[in-house]
C-alpha cells in the first residue's frame, strides 16, 4: 500500500526528535558527571589533601622544636613546636569540618592521627620538655628512643592519611578524565549518528519525494511537448499520486478540447474558405454587373436627357415631370454603379503602397470637391500631416468621403472639418472632426454596412457606400477605423495608417 508523504515526514521527525531528546539526555548526563566530578575534586580532593600536607608539615616542625630544645636546652627552640601545634590545631578544625559529610575512612585516618599524637605528646613531649626544663639539656638521658618510636606511629598515620588522599586525588582526577571522555565521545558520536541520519534522510528524501517528481517532471515535459496522448506514469507517495492524477485529467480536458478546437478550426477554416469563395464571386459579380449596366444605364440616361431637350414645354405638365423623374433616377443609378465599382475594385486592382504625403492627399480631396466646398462655405484645417504608406488614389477616396460626409450632413453653421494627427505603436492615428449633425453611438457600426443609411434618401442624398468603401481602404492598408463615440458636437471619425519605415543603413565605409 501506498503511504503519504505526510507519514513519511511524520516517521522522520518521530526520529528525529527521538535521535535529540537522546542526545540531550545522554549530554546532559555526561555534562553533570564531568560538572560533579570537577567540583568533587576542587571542593574536597583537593582542599582536603592540601590540609593534610599542611598537617603533616606541622607535625614535622613539632618534632624538630622537640628534638631542637632537647639538645640545646634553649627556649627558642621550642617556637617551631608552638607554632606547629597551633598550625595542626587549625589545620585538624578545617579538615574536621572539610570532612564531616566525608567517607568513614578519612575520620579513621583523623582520629588515628589524634590517637598517636595523644601517645606521643603524653608519653615523650610533655616529660622531655618537663626534665629538660628543670634539669638542662643534660639530663634527658633515654628518652629518644621512646620519643622516636611515638613519633614514628604519628609519622605513619600522617603518611597513611596523605597516602589515602593521594588515591583520592587520583580517582578523582581520573573521574574527570573518564567523564570528559565520554563527553568527547558522546559529542563524537551524536556528530557522526547525525551526518549519518541527515544522509539517509536524504536519500531517504530522494526516493520517496526527488525521484517521483523528477519523474513526474519528465512526463508532464512530454505532454508539455505536445505529446497530449501520452498518459502520465506515476509512482511515489499518495501526494504525487494525487497530483499525477490531477495532471493527467487535466491533459485528458486540453486533449478534448484541443479535439474540439481542431474541429472548430476546420469547420471555420471550411466556412472562411466558403466565405472567402462567396464574397469573391459576389465581388466579381458586382464588378461584372456594374461593368455590364453601365452601357445600358448610359443610353436610357441619353435617351431620357434628349426627351427632356425636345420635347419639354410641348407635353404637359405631368409627362414633362415624369420625365425628370426619368433622368434623375438614371443620374442617381450611374453614381451607385459608380460607387459599387469603387468598392468592388478595392484589393482586386491594388497599386504598389507608396510614401505619400497625407497633406497631398487632403489638398487632392479638396480639389475633387471644390464646388461643394465653396457652394457650403466650408472650412477644412489640417496642419503638420505626417507622411504615410499606402496609394494615393485610394487615401484620397477616404478623405474625400470624410469631407462631403462634413459637408452634407451639416448643421446650421457653416461647415468646419479638422484632421489632426498622432503616432502610435508606429500607426498614424487621424481624427477627422467636423462640426455637423453627429451620430448616434448606437450607430456606431451600422454606418460602416454597405447600403446602410440613417437618414431616408429625399432628406441626405448618397448611395449608402461612402463609409463601407471608407472602411474597406483602411483595413485594405492595415489599419482601422471607427466612431468616436465619446465625442460630443458633431462627428469624429478616427483612423489609421502605416507610418513610413525608418530607412536602414548599412555599417562599414570602404
Amino acid at each position: 500500500m501506498t503511504r503519504s508523504l505526510g507519514r513519511w515526514l511524520l516517521a522522520a521527525g518521530a526520529f528525529l526528535l527521538a535521535f535529540a531528546v537522546t542526545a540531550i539526555l545522554l549530554g546532559a548526563y555526561a555534562i553533570t558527571e564531568l560538572t560533579d566530578a570537577r567540583r568533587t575534586g576542587s571542593t574536597y580532593v583537593e582542599p582536603a589533601a592540601r590540609l593534610a600536607q599542611t598537617m603533616t608539615t606541622a607535625f614535622l616542625d613539632q618534632e624538630t622544636g622537640v628534638r631542637g630544645y632537647v639538645l640545646t636546652g634553649r627556649p627558642d627552640f621550642l617556637e617551631p613546636y608552638r607554632t606547629g601545634v597551633r598550625d595542626a590545631t587549625d589545620v585538624r578544625t578545617r579538615l574536621t569540618e572539610l570532612i564531616k559529610n566525608g567517607g568513614q575512612l578519612e575520620r579513621s585516618n583523623l582520629e588515628a592521627i589524634d590517637v598517636a599524637n595523644q601517645a606521643w605528646v603524653s608519653g615523650y613531649v610533655e616529660p622531655t620538655l618537663e626534665i629538660v626544663r628543670t634539669r638542662g639539656a643534660s639530663g634527658n638521658t633515654g628518652n629518644s628512643a621512646r620519643g622516636k618510636v611515638l613519633f614514628d606511629a604519628v609519622r605513619a598515620a600522617l603518611d597513611r592519611q596523605t597516602e589515602h588522599y593521594d588515591i583520592l586525588r587520583g580517582d578523582s582526577q581520573r573521574r574527570v578524565d573518564n567523564a570528559g571522555a565520554t563527553l568527547i565521545t558522546l559529542c563524537v558520536t551524536v556528530a557522526v549518528l547525525l551526518v549519518l541520519a541527515i544522509i539517509a534522510l536524504f536519500l531517504g528524501a530522494r526516493r520517496v519525494v526527488l525521484k517521483p517528481l523528477a519523474d513526474l517532471r519528465a512526463e508532464a515535459r512530454r505532454v508539455a511537448g505536445g505529446d497530449f496522448e501520452h498518459q502520465l506514469a506515476v509512482h511515489g507517495p499518495r501526494e504525487i499520486l494525487d497530483l499525477g492524477h490531477d495532471v493527467d485529467e487535466m491533459r485528458g480536458h486540453i486533449l478534448r478540447e484541443l479535439g474540439a478546437l481542431q474541429e472548430a478550426h476546420r469547420a471555420l477554416d471550411a466556412q472562411a474558405r466558403e466565405l472567402q469563395r462567396s464574397n469573391a464571386e459576389l465581388e466579381q459579380f458586382a464588378y461584372v454587373a456594374s461593368h455590364d449596366l453601365q452601357e445600358p444605364l448610359r443610353k436610357v440616361a441619353g435617351f431620357c436627357q434628349l426627351l427632356s431637350t425636345r420635347y419639354r414645354g410641348q407635353l404637359d405638365e405631368r409627362a414633362d415631370q415624369y420625365i425628370d423623374f426619368a433622368v434623375d433616377g438614371a443620374k442617381r443609378m450611374q453614381v451607385l454603379i459608380n460607387d459599387l465599382l469603387a468598392f468592388s475594385r478595392v484589393g482586386r486592382t491594388s497599386g504598389e503602397a507608396r510614401p505619400v504625403a497625407s497633406a497631398d492627399l487632403v489638398a487632392q480631396a479638396q480639389r475633387n470637391l471644390a464646388a461643394a466646398i465653396e457652394d457650403s462655405g466650408a472650412e477644412v484645417v489640417a496642419e503638420d500631416l505626417p507622411t504615410v504608406c499606402g496609394e494615393a488614389s485610394l487615401l484620397t477616396t477616404v478623405f474625400q468621403n470624410l469631407m462631403s460626409n462634413a459637408i452634407k450632413f451639416r448643421g446650421e453653421q457653416p461647415p468646419r472639418l479638422r484632421i489632426e494627427t498622432r503616432q502610435v505603436d508606429g500607426m498614424w492615428e487621424f481624427s477627422c472632426t467636423d462640426n455637423g449633425i453627429g451620430i448616434e453611438p448606437q450607430y456606431a457600426e451600422r454606418i460602416f454596412v454597405i447600403f446602410q443609411r440613417l437618414h431616408p434618401k429625399e432628406a441626405y442624398a448618397g448611395t449608402g457606400i461612402g463609409l463601407a468603401l471608407c472602411r474597406k481602404i483602411i483595413e485594405h492598408h492595415g489599419g482601422t477605423i471607427r466612431l468616436d463615440t465619446e465625442h460630443q458636437g458633431g462627428s469624429r471619425f478616427v483612423f489609421t495608417l502605416p507610418a513610413v519605415p525608418e530607412p536602414t543603413t548599412e555599417g562599414g565605409h570602404d
